[in-house]
């Protein structure tokens, strides 16, 4: 009876975990867009814009590009998905891992790898020379990306002597010094340029671009519009969020 509890309490956490994360992704991108308005010398749109453009794309109903296939419909859910269950996997609010899946460092970048192959697909899949140019260049910094992730997390695991995130995270917790080590620093700052890479961020990426030849992110999506969006921008604030608050949690 006990275990039933103790499972019951774990999956009840990770659902809480997962709907602060959903909640409060959109607005840790509406602050990093406030930050850059505010930078430029502009007002900017408020820090809660990211949801009122949510609540609008859902509300519409998506328009595909002729010879489209599934995968145009497919690849924003997997998308979505796949940051759900990083949101869930990753240990942010709560370090009590679920039973059945593991919070283990390969299972984090496999899921996180499968929404950059969604994404790169969903540029693919129109045929137009704008999303097949941003999903080479997607593909080549997921390349040098997820290896780096990999990396960097590893060696911050070798002092604890597991790849699970939530063993980690704890040890941190419980021992902030440990990570002032050579090699600590070194994986904190390789995490930090993995983010900004990741996530498309200056200067990697402009997610503000109008110019075609230079975007990566906004290109995959040119042919992606209302619900279908909402899903993309939702899936990639997630991960944005997952990422900062591991971070954030490492050190």
């Amino acid at each position: 009876m006990s275990g039933v509890v103790a499972a019951a309490g774990s999956v009840l956490a990770v659902l809480l975990q997962v709907a602060v994360m959903v909640l409060l992704a959109p607005v840790v991108a509406g602050v990093t867009r406030q930050a850059r308005a505010r930078l430029e010398g502009r007002a900017g749109a408020g820090v809660l814009q990211p949801w009122r453009d949510l609540r609008k794309l859902v509300g519409k109903r998506p328009v595909q590009a002729a010879g489209t296939s599934a995968v145009t419909r497919v690849a924003p859910l997997v998308l979505l998905t796949s940051g759900l269950v990083v949101a869930a996997l990753v240990p942010l609010v709560t370090a009590i891992p679920l039973d059945l899946v593991p919070d283990d460092l390969f299972v984090v970048v496999s899921v996180l790898l499968v929404g950059t192959v969604a994404l790169a697909l969903l540029g693919l899949d129109a045929g137009s020379a704008f999303g097949g140019m941003g999903s080479s260049r997607h593909m080549m910094i997921a390349a040098l990306v997820e290896p780096t992730v990999l990396m960097a997390v590893y060696a911050l695991s070798i002092p604890v002597g597991s790849s699970t995130l939530s063993l980690i995270v704890t040890d941190r917790r419980d021992d902030p010094a440990s990570i002032a080590s050579p090699a600590g620093v070194l994986a904190v700052v390789a995490l930090v340029v993995v983010i900004v890479a990741e996530t498309g961020r200056l200067p990697v990426d402009n997610p503000a671009t109008h110019l075609e030849l230079t975007m990566v992110h906004e290109a995959m999506i040119l042919e992606t519009s209302a619900r279908d969006l909402a899903w993309v921008e939702l899936g990639s604030w997630l991960r944005l969020g997952v990422l900062l608050g591991l971070v954030g949690n490492l050190v």
